[in-house]
């Protein structure tokens, strides 16, 4: 009996704590990890924090924390808000505008500075070109543009549908799309003022002929962007040709519709000038050609910062016309 008693003792006293050696302390770790540590703070939240850093990286630092947002900063490329940027890297171009202009490293003939061309613009403002004001160049080239623009947008879309759900009429109008979508206005200009004239309605025919083709093509291809599954669930759920045409297909088709007639308006700035060759009165193009050809070269400019800033206003409301109504499409 005591021997019982003494080998439990024994037990006992093995089981009872022991000082851990150092080794037995680096097994334990191994075993139990070690408490995690606070995850360290991004350098974008702790830009101003450290006094030590020169001006240029502080404030690089401070521009990444406004433009970088989290947390997509880890996620998707290409994210945050590009504004700021934007702002300094135009004010960057017109410094160096300015400094390679009042230096005489360029001749005012060639570029002009751009205090000439902000007073060109005041005396263009004030006194008009060529005889005719400002304002009647402005609305003569939007009324050929946006009258254009309504007309290409009214016919190659439903166009550009019927291309992508009916083979019969994609085999009739694709071929002759694809032939002259490539073709350079200019290519066919003379034929259009034998067919029409040289009035309005050959320029208004030219610009809507440049933004047609880039519009069809892009409802055509928003078409094939509707899923079959989500065309069968449709008409599973009793919905007819028209239902599912309007609220499966078109709906589908928004996105690369509204994307053609941000190209097409791009497409339609651009021959606006070759438009404006025939026999024009009036007009931006008409200003700048004229210009050109009598070497005023501050007109030149001028009337192209005045279609660069149309043309970008209008694709900024193209933009928000998006968001607002196709915002699926991840704006």
């Amino acid at each position: 009996m005591n021997n019982t008693v003494e080998q439990i003792d024994a037990d006992h006293n093995v089981l009872s704590p022991v000082k851990v050696t150092g080794d037995a302390q680096e097994m334990l770790h191994e075993v139990v990890p070690a408490t995690k540590t606070a995850p360290q703070p991004h350098y974008r939240d702790t830009v101003g924090q450290d006094g030590e850093l020169p001006l240029a990286p502080r404030l690089i630092l401070a521009l990444k924390k406004h433009t970088e947002k989290a947390p997509n900063y880890y996620g998707e490329p290409g994210q945050g808000d590009a504004r700021l940027v934007s702002v300094i890297s135009v004010i960057g171009f017109i410094c160096l505008w300015a400094l390679v202009t009042e230096a005489g490293w360029i001749k005012p003939l060639f570029l002009p500075s751009p205090i000439s061309v902000v007073e060109r613009l005041g005396d263009l403002v004030v006194n008009g070109f060529s005889g005719v004001s400002l304002g009647e160049h402005l609305l003569a080239s939007l009324t050929r543009v946006f009258g254009a623009f309504a007309l290409a947008a009214i016919t190659a879309i439903p166009l550009g549908i019927l291309i992508g759900t009916n083979v019969w009429v994609r085999g009739v109008l694709d071929p002759l799309i694809e032939f002259y979508r490539p073709l350079p206005p200019l290519a066919y200009l003379p034929l259009v003022i034998i067919w029409l004239g040289i009035d309005e309605t050959s320029k208004i025919t030219l610009i809507f002929l440049a933004m047609f083709a880039p519009i069809a093509l892009s409802a055509r291809a928003g078409v094939s962007s509707a899923k079959s599954e989500q065309i069968q669930a449709a008409y599973s759920m009793g919905a007819s040709k028209f239902q599912v045409l309007y609220h499966v297909i078109i709906k589908s088709a928004m996105p690369e519709i509204l994307t053609g007639l941000r190209i097409g308006i791009g497409f339609g700035w651009t021959t606006l000038v070759a438009s404006e060759m025939v026999a024009a009165q009036a007009g931006i193009g008409y200003m700048v050609l004229n210009a050109a050809e009598f070497l005023v070269t501050d007109v030149v400019i001028a009337g192209i910062i005045i279609i660069g800033l149309i043309a970008y206003s209008f694709d900024l409301f193209m933009r928000w016309l998006e968001k607002k109504l196709v915002p699926w499409k991840g704006y």
